[in-house]
C-alpha cells in the first residue's frame, strides 16, 4: 500500500509524541496518537502511564467533534480487548473516524490484526506498515516480550580503549567521564529493570538507581546471587523492594530478605547456577520490556555465552589501563577467527571526550 507525504509527517508526528512515554508507560508500549481532519491536525496524544488512557483517547478527546469524518494515525494497531481501559478500536469507533493507518499491527500474536479487523468491519479504511521499522525500534522491548517471551537485553558497560572495566583491586570509578555517565543513567531510566551480579554488588556497592537525570520511577533492579551471599547492607537494599535470584536454597537469608519487602526466587539450571534465561522469562512474566545489565567480567560473559544479549551499550574512555586489569567479558579462547561473535554497529557519537558504541549481533 502507497502512502502519500502527508501521510509521513503525520505519522513521524505521532511518533515523536510516542517517544515522549519513553520513560513512564511501562509495562506498556510507548504509543503516539494523531487525528487529522482536511490536512490540519486537529488532536493528538500519547501514552503517558499504564492505567492511564491511550493514546487514541488522548487525541480524540483533543479533536472532539472534529474528529467525525477525520484520520487517525496511530503508532501502535489499536487495541481491541479491555485491559485497565476500554478499547481504543471502540473509541475511534464512536468518534466516527473514517481512516486509521496505524504504523504496526500488535505483536502479541494472539490478538494481532483484531483491532483493525473490528474498524473495519465498521467500515472504516484501515491501513499499516507506515514507518513500522521506527515503530518497532520505539517499542523493541515489547515486541520481544511478546513475541519470544523474554525482555529485550541490553548489556552497558563502560572501558578503557584497551577494553578493560576496572583495576585487578576492583576499582572502576569512574572510568568515563560525566557526559557518559549521565547518558548511562537515562538509558537505566528507559530500562523496566537494572540487571547485575553479586560480583559487582560486592566489589562497587552500587544502588544502581536513576539518579543524573529525572525520572518519575525507578526500574526494578535484580541481583543474581547464587549462594545468596548479598550482604543486608548493599546499597542496592535500601530504598525500593529488590529481585534477588538464587540457585541454592539459604532459608534463613532468603527470610531476611523478604522480611525487609524483597522478592526473592530460586532459579537453578542443574550446575549450582542461576538460570538466566528463565530468569527473563521470569521477568516477562513480571511485565517486563526492556533489560538493563550492568554487571561484571563474569556475568557479562554468562549472558553472551547463552545468546541472552540483544544489544551492546558500550562506553570507551581515551586511556589504557593495562592487560592485567578486568576485561569486558569472560568469553572462552579462540583457537580460529572465524568463531568470532560478529556485530552490527548501529550508533557510534562522542560524549565529552568519551565514545558511545551501540552494536547488535545480526
Amino acid at each position: 500500500m502507497s502512502f502519500s507525504a502527508v501521510d509521513h509527517g503525520m505519522m513521524a508526528r505521532a511518533l515523536q509524541l510516542a517517544e515522549r512515554g519513553l520513560w513512564t508507560t511501562s509495562p506498556n508500549p510507548r504509543v503516539g496518537c494523531v487525528v487529522v481532519r482536511d490536512g490540519e491536525i486537529v488532536g493528538e496524544g500519547w501514552h503517558e502511564k499504564a492505567g492511564e488512557p491511550h493514546a487514541e483517547v488522548h487525541a480524540l478527546r483533543a479533536a472532539g467533534k472534529k474528529a467525525r469524518g477525520a484520520t487517525a494515525y496511530v503508532t501502535l494497531e489499536p487495541c481491541s480487548h479491555h485491559g485497565r481501559t476500554p478499547p481504543c478500536a471502540e473509541a475511534l469507533i464512536a468518534a466516527g473516524v473514517s481512516r486509521v493507518v496505524a504504523a504496526m499491527t500488535d505483536p502479541n500474536p494472539l490478538v494481532s490484526g483484531k483491532g483493525l479487523a473490528l474498524l473495519r468491519a465498521a467500515g472504516i479504511e484501515t491501513a499499516s506498515g507506515l514507518l513500522e521499522s521506527e515503530a518497532r525500534e520505539l517499542n523493541i522491548g515489547f515486541v520481544s516480550r511478546m513475541t519470544r517471551g523474554r525482555p529485550w537485553l541490553r548489556l552497558k558497560a563502560a572501558a578503557s580503549l584497551d577494553g578493560k572495566t576496572a583495576l585487578n583491586n576492583g576499582i572502576s570509578q569512574w572510568i568515563t567521564g560525566s557526559a557518559a555517565r549521565r547518558d548511562g543513567h537515562a538509558w537505566r531510566a528507559r530500562a523496566c529493570a537494572i540487571l547485575t551480579g553479586i560480583g559487582t554488588v560486592r566489589d562497587d556497592d552500587p544502588s544502581l538507581t536513576v539518579r543524573d537525570v529525572a525520572t518519575t520511577r525507578q526500574p526494578l533492579r535484580v541481583v543474581v546471587d547464587s549462594k545468596f551471599e548479598i550482604a543486608l547492607t548493599a546499597r542496592i537494599l535500601q530504598g525500593e523492594p529488590v529481585l534477588i535470584v538464587g540457585a541454592v536454597e539459604n532459608a534463613e537469608k532468603m527470610a531476611l530478605l523478604r522480611s525487609t519487602g524483597n522478592f526473592v526466587e530460586i532459579l537453578n539450571n542443574g550446575a549450582g547456577k542461576v538460570d538466566l534465561k528463565a530468569l527473563l522469562e521470569l521477568l516477562a512474566q513480571r511485565g517486563i520490556n526492556e533489560v538493563h545489565a550492568e554487571a561484571g567480567f563474569k556475568l557479562n560473559g554468562s549472558l553472551l555465552r547463552e545468546g541472552l544479549v540483544d544489544e551492546l551499550l558500550l562506553y570507551l574512555a581515551p586511556c589504557l589501563i593495562g592487560h592485567e586489569a578486568s576485561g569486558l567479558f569472560n568469553l572462552p579462547e579462540l583457537t580460529r577467527l572465524d568463531g568470532k561473535q560478529r556485530l552490527r554497529i548501529r550508533d557510534l557519537r562522542q560524549l565529552g571526550e568519551d565514545i558511545r558504541l551501540i552494536a547488535r549481533f545480526p
